[in-house]
């Protein structure tokens, strides 16, 4: 198919009306994001609009107004909060959802009982819907999955040779999709969030609610009452991970890494190629870059993409949900205290991953070393193991350690009580020394509540008889003994259930698996 690139004159627009009222396609600005648009009223034309995108059919299309009074017949009722939405913000990039009258097929509407209508500000854009004579219908003017286009080289890279027009009216205002707020329940709903906020809209409707697909990932079965809500969105080729740290140890972090790109605000300081989203005191100018600074990522030939966190309030909000789905929802959390937890059952061969993490550079905070610490010859915290597990654990002020051991591991509820002892005050010691990037190496790491202070966890795992060999030649006790404390323990399905990563210690080559996963991780 030939696509033809026409202008914002009065004669290009009337010919983009003419073929999208004879069932064509027209890709054209808005004050958001370019929109490709179709007769919303013509099924046939709208499952054109899919076909050229690539995109899933239950994924619901926002149909596009020129006037308010449009609305009318595409819906059941105009609520009392939608007229005063309409009222107070139309013309706006604000999307709201209410209930379909029969003009608005399943197509349109994914095959769900409502529909989204917005009112562009933008001239250009509802000059097309009036000389089409029709409602449009019209998602973003990319390639599903890609980020959305702001400008019409990034339409003509997309969707040249897929649809009959492209009108090119510069670069878009706002630069992310428009807000869409349901209006179809009883309490309002944002279902994506854009440059009118969930403030604004209160000012207006009272009690609003964020659905919460917008700062996470839509629920298994949960239907997708809105575009952007189920699938993953606007991502570059490249791998991109959310980094959630403050700026310095941003910058520290992204310093440190090779062969990647940082997706930054201009303010920040990195020494690897960077590709700037507006200015960490703007929301309004991250929203108008991100999707432009996206695509720039992929003509770099990025690969590996750190991006910096974007604030999850007023326009940032909007920022945030699109970029936590260009990156697949990765996200690396350098606000806790541990870059990496580090567990695992006693004798799975912890320590050596310990060893290698400090061999790649990571600090490492011994859990071990800090109760040994508080346990040391005339501590005063050894008074509280004698209350719990009788005076004579202390001899000449020191703590016979084998003798509390066998105590301590005798019961489940014995082993409980000095998790609660011994956990806070070495969790403290452990926080005072965290330095990133460290890795907190705890073998009660889940049972303390400390996988809560790290970003990630890694939990190294063994089979018994391994672990049981292991446990008898490194403390000389017996294998009763050994199984002993392996049984007040968890099994080895907790630790891979409950940790983000594992590590098979049985005689499988251990750096490799470290490798990969630092990939991921980091």
């Amino acid at each position: 198919m030939e696509t033809k690139i026409l202008s914002t004159s009065e004669y290009d627009i009337s010919l983009a009306g003419e073929i999208i009222r004879n069932g064509g396609l027209v890709a054209f600005p808005t004050e958001t994001v370019y929109g490709l648009g179709a007769n919303a009223l013509d099924e046939n034309a709208v499952k054109k609009i899919y076909a050229a995108k690539g995109r899933p059919s239950d994924n619901p299309l926002i149909v596009h107004i020129a006037e308010k009074e449009d609305i009318v017949p595409l819906v059941k009722e105009i609520t009392p909060a939608a007229k005063a939405v309409i009222d107070k913000f139309f013309p706006a990039p604000l999307t709201v959802i209410l209930k379909k009258s029969e003009k608005i097929g399943n197509v349109v509407s994914g095959g769900l009982d409502t529909v989204a209508v917005r009112m562009p500000q933008n001239e250009t854009a509802r000059a097309l819907i009036k000389a089409a004579g029709v409602p449009v219908a019209a998602p973003s003017a990319n390639t599903s999955g890609l980020p959305s286009p702001t400008r019409a080289r990034h339409v003509i890279s997309d969707m040249s040779g897929k649809i009959d027009a492209i009108i090119d009216g510069g670069a878009c205002g706002f630069g992310v999709e428009s807000t869409v707020v349901s209006l179809a329940g009883d309490v309002p709903v944002i279902l994506r969030p854009g440059a009118i906020t969930k403030e604004m809209l209160e000012e207006v409707l009272g009690r609003v609610d964020i659905a919460s697909a917008v700062l996470g990932e839509l629920k298994e079965n949960e239907t997708a009452a809105s575009p952007g809500m189920k699938y993953k969105h606007y991502a570059p080729k490249a791998k991109i991970i959310i980094v959630d740290a403050e700026k310095e140890i941003y910058e520290k972090f992204v310093n440190m890494q090779k062969n990647a790109f940082a997706l930054c605000f201009e303010e920040d300081s990195v020494n690897i190629p960077k590709i700037t989203f507006g200015s960490e005191k703007s929301d309004l100018s991250q929203a108008n870059a991100l999707f432009d600074a996206l695509r720039r990522l992929d003509e770099a030939g990025a690969k590996k993409v750190y991006a910096r966190i974007p604030q999850k309030s007023g326009v940032g909000m909007a920022v945030y949900n699109r970029l936590i789905r260009a990156a697949a929802f990765r996200v690396l959390n350098l606000k806790k205290p541990f870059t990496i937890g580090l567990t695992g059952r006693t004798g799975a061969g912890k320590s050596y991953v310990s060893e290698y993490l400090a061999s790649l550079g990571f600090k490492i905070i011994n859990c071990d070393f800090y109760a040994k610490r508080l346990t040391e010859k005339n501590s005063p915290f050894l008074s509280v193991l004698q209350a719990e597990f009788g005076d004579d654990i202390i001899e000449n002020g020191e703590l016979k350690r084998q003798l509390l051991a066998d105590r301590a591991f005798a019961s489940k509820e014995k082993t409980r009580r000095l998790n609660e002892i011994m956990h806070p005050a070495i969790l403290k010691l452990c926080v005072e020394q965290a330095d990133f990037p460290c890795v907190l190496d705890a073998p009660q790491l889940f049972e303390s509540g400390a996988n809560e202070l790290c970003g990630a966890v890694i939990s190294v795992i063994a089979p018994d008889d391994i672990c049981i060999e292991r446990i008898t030649a490194r403390d000389n006790i017996t294998e009763r003994q050994a199984r002993a404390r392996l049984g007040v323990q968890h099994e080895t399905e907790f630790f891979i259930n409950n940790s983000d990563y594992t590590v098979i210690n049985d005689g499988r080559d251990i750096k490799t698996q470290i490798t990969a996963i630092m990939e991921e991780i980091l």
